[in-house]
């Protein structure tokens, strides 16, 4: 992922930071609890796309 990308990124439905996942290929929302994926480099921020983090990785997150 292009760090000048990762830097402007925010989630879309909060606004808020969001954190790269390399292993998951997943970009984070730890407010939301929400992952996003990335498909062939792109990150995809449509909020019916996310999926719901557990709370156990939310935590594993932090």
């Amino acid at each position: 992922m292009d760090r000048k990308l990762l830097a402007i990124l925010v989630c879309p439905i909060c606004k808020g930071d969001l954190r790269y996942d390399r292993k998951a290929n997943e970009m984070l929302c730890l407010a939301d609890g929400l992952a996003y994926p990335i498909r062939d480099d792109v990150p995809v921020m449509l909020s019916e796309e996310a999926r719901e983090m557990s709370f156990a990785e939310r935590e594993k997150a932090r």
